[in-house]
């Protein structure tokens, strides 16, 4: 994964610079590694830093509508200052701890549609700010969301899309002030009970907490059941996802929608089941501002420290259009 341009805010001749990436695919909670690779153009430059960030393609919810962004939720220096001399080539190597709760951005050597996460580097001399172009990041599934993903194919679950929602989810320990939703459409047999089912990944550490939103419309009920499971890593792996799945989904043709507030699900913590009304729902309890508020607060929005520039501003898909 390597990008080089000319810091076009420092003008002809000045230096550029090529990201290199270790490894363009990582696990959550995983390594970051590489290089950014610095030369020298036809003067000496005082970089103040050299600073990488990782960026991803956000959504926020506001009335009836959706509205797309771009925001930075990790960053971290490279370099501080330095004075890199006309021609001079310099390798600036770094290494960072990733989130646990990465997004998850392809399955099985398949990108998933609708995700876009990427590796920005910003480079500053003499208090000119450069940013230069995204490199993509993939980033694969730990092994127990694997377990978890496999079990949607074996049921015969289609991919709809994926998307990340900012906000909070109810009763769940964030760190990240966005999660993700992978949707996907329900087989023949469970076609007349859901719509779709939205599956949300919290991860961690020490394990893995699940989240199952099931959406129906129309018919004699209407609403959203949440199904929740929290595991370690290890109980993760060792659970027969397919059956835990299929058994949830047939209770919800058993006892219905309870429409919003109460859901009729599936907890499992630690091995324990409990079956009954779920309280705390997905969407109706994300916590944080809307984009009114967001947008209100000028050329970028500011959600619990999460900066998100404005929809008019640079977007993914637009930048690799350009690229290519």
């Amino acid at each position: 994964m390597i990008f080089k341009r000319m810091l076009g805010a420092f003008g002809v001749g000045g230096p550029t610079v090529d990201t290199v990436l270790a490894d363009g695919r990582v696990e959550p909670g995983g390594l970051l590694t590489g290089e950014v690779r610095l030369k020298g153009g036809d003067f000496d430059a005082d970089i103040e830093h050299v600073t990488l960030g990782l960026v991803a393609r956000v959504e926020l919810e506001h009335g009836d509508g959706e509205h797309e962004g771009l925001g930075e939720f990790l960053r971290f220096q490279v370099s501080g200052p330095l004075t890199l001399r006309q021609g001079e080539e310099r390798a600036l190597t770094f290494q960072v701890s990733l989130p646990w709760e990465l997004p998850v951005t392809e399955i099985a050597g398949r990108h998933l549609t609708g995700m876009a996460l990427g590796v920005r580097t910003e480079v500053a001399i003499a208090k000119a700010v450069d940013k230069g172009d995204l490199d993509p990041l993939s980033v694969v599934p730990l092994p127990s969301q694997a377990r978890v993903l496999q079990a949607f194919a074996q049921l015969g679950f289609h991919f709809r899309s994926a998307d990340l929602e900012v906000g909070r989810l109810f009763g769940v320990s964030q760190e990240l002030p966005f999660y993700q939703e992978i949707e996907f459409y329900p087989p023949a047999q469970h076609a007349g009970i859901v719509n779709e089912v939205e599956l949300t990944f919290v991860a961690a550490p020490h394990g893995l907490e699940i989240i199952l939103e099931a959406d129906k419309r129309g018919g004699g009920y209407s609403g959203d059941a949440v199904g929740r499971f929290q595991l370690s890593h290890d109980q993760v792996l060792h659970t027969d996802w397919a059956s835990e799945i299929d058994r949830w989904l047939h209770g919800l043709s058993r006892h219905g929608f309870a429409g919003h507030g109460t859901y009729p699900g599936y907890e499992q913590h630690g091995g324990h089941h409990e079956h009954g009304g779920h309280q705390g729902g997905h969407h109706e309890h994300r916590e944080g501002p809307g984009w009114g508020a967001v947008a209100a607060a000028g050329a970028a929005g500011l959600v619990g420290g999460f900066v998100v520039a404005e929809v008019a501003e640079e977007i993914f898909g637009e930048e690799e259009a350009e690229e290519d």
